[in-house]
């Protein structure tokens, strides 16, 4: 090949690596548009600057990637080599070594990212049905004389609600609606549990509550048909799912969203401490009234008193009948109030009794003794079998022809193995067996002797 002139050199438009670099770079970002790229993180560095650098690779190919500080500040996890991320990015090349990279803007786990989408998606065509309209929610009982809770039996959510029920409002009866708060069957569980409360109509407010979890524990919760037999519920729904800064769907549909199952029984119940301070207010309230109605009333009778001097007497019984009818109606109120108190006490007492902790242990000890009562039958009936098998080998042994034999006696047979029990049934020159306790021999017949 001929050496390029130095005329011909001049006419060219020759790139320098910089420029190069540049142009490429350029026509990268100007032909993608922001991506989203699945791998796994290998290579990962972290410098003080707060930038971050790593290789996502899958299992053929790799790419560099770089996260910016203004950008890592939004991640909700900690990146770490081998942990498969979904990225949203956008193509670049670094100038300064002419390496193809990708710029991340958003990354998300895998297994999270995919349900957060989804959890949005549901989220934004559900509220655009007006499924989360206020319009929609029912107000919260004042009083709820009972009140369900749909959540697992074996939870600490139901022990946080129960702790809180007794405390605050033990006149409640509380129904428990057994159900799976977790896995696949979770949701079906959880509507039949509402459309079974519905149907029987005995609570006045549904608490549908689980613990807390991370987003795909909480996925259940995240059902549309759930959401929907919720919204289609006609008893008040309040919800207790997770922690505070846990949102599920149900919560959305819910009529009223608690932050915590503690919170949501406290929404549902009411302090016994202000009921009876308010009975206490309202008794004072009503003592004061009475005072001042029967105060009016004698101010009354006094002024009837001087209008009319003859009938005194009769005006006077019937200031002291009011004066009796007012202490009565005093004794009453208080009466009654403590009444109302000594059912609390009552209220309390028996719930404390049918504590299930005291029937556990109850049921525990009852189990020990039965256990006991079992070993000892058992020791006794192998005892008793033991003795008999003892006294069936001593029978055995006492017919046995091998005891027999052992006394001295022989067993003789012929040649067929017939036994000889008449000797005159032998021939002469028979051949004949003769079997001992230990041994036998063969013997031939010499002689027949007739017993005597």
């Amino acid at each position: 090949m001929d050496n390029i002139q130095d005329n011909e050199i001049a006419a060219l438009d020759i790139y320098n690596v910089t420029r190069l670099n540049r142009e490429v770079r350029a026509i990268l970002e100007g032909s993608f548009p922001s991506v989203w790229v699945q791998g796994e993180i290998s290579n990962l560095a972290q410098p003080a600057s707060g930038h971050i650098y790593f290789s996502l690779k899958d299992q053929y190919s790799q790419v560099r990637c770089a996260m910016f500080q203004n950008r890592r500040r939004t991640l909700k996890f900690s990146p770490e080599n081998g942990v498969s991320v979904l990225i949203q990015a956008n193509v670049s090349l670094y100038e300064n070594r002419g390496e193809y990279q990708l710029i991340v803007e958003r990354m998300e786990p895998v297994g999270d990212g995919a349900l957060q989408r989804a959890f949005e998606e549901l989220k934004q065509r559900l509220f655009r049905e007006g499924l989360f309209d206020d319009q929609h929610k029912k107000p919260v009982p004042h009083m709820a004389r009972t009140i369900g809770i749909i959540t697992s039996p074996t939870g600490a959510a139901i022990r946080d609600i129960l702790t809180v029920l007794r405390r605050r409002y033990p006149l409640a009866n509380i129904i428990l609606y057994p159900t799976a708060v977790q896995g696949e069957a979770a949701p079906a569980q959880i509507i039949s549990m509402l459309q079974t409360a519905e149907r029987r109509k005995e609570c006045d407010v549904l608490i549908l509550a689980r613990g807390g979890g991370s987003l795909e524990d909480l996925w259940a919760f995240n059902n549309e048909n759930l959401a929907r037999a919720v919204f289609d519920c006609t008893l008040p729904v309040v919800t207790g799912i997770g922690h505070e800064i846990d949102f599920t769907i149900a919560d959305f549909v819910a009529d009223h969203r608690a932050p915590t199952p503690s919170a949501a029984a406290e929404i549902v119940s009411l302090d016994q401490a202000q009921l009876k301070m308010h009975l206490q207010q309202a008794n004072r309230k009503l003592v004061r009234l009475m005072n001042i109605l029967i105060s009016d009333l004698k101010q009354n009778i006094y002024q009837l008193e001087k209008r009319l001097p003859h009938p005194v007497r009769t005006i006077q019984m019937i200031g002291q009948r009011l004066d009796s009818l007012s202490t009565q109606l005093i004794h009453l109120v208080r009466a009654g109030l403590s009444t109302h108190i000594r059912q609390l006490a009552d209220l309390n007492l028996a719930l404390q009794h049918n504590n299930p902790v005291h029937a556990l242990k109850m049921n525990k000890a009852h189990c020990h003794q039965l256990q006991q009562r079992m070993t000892r039958t058992i020791r006794l009936s192998m005892k008793h079998f033991e003795n008999l098998m003892t006294n069936a080998i001593r029978a055995l042994d006492a017919i046995s022809p091998t005891a027999t034999l052992n006394r001295g006696y022989a067993i003789v047979q012929q040649q067929d193995g017939t036994i000889v029990r008449d000797a005159a049934k032998l021939g002469l020159e028979e051949i004949i067996k003769t079997q001992f306790a230990r041994g036998s021999i063969e013997s031939k017949v010499k002689k027949i002797l007739k017993n005597k």
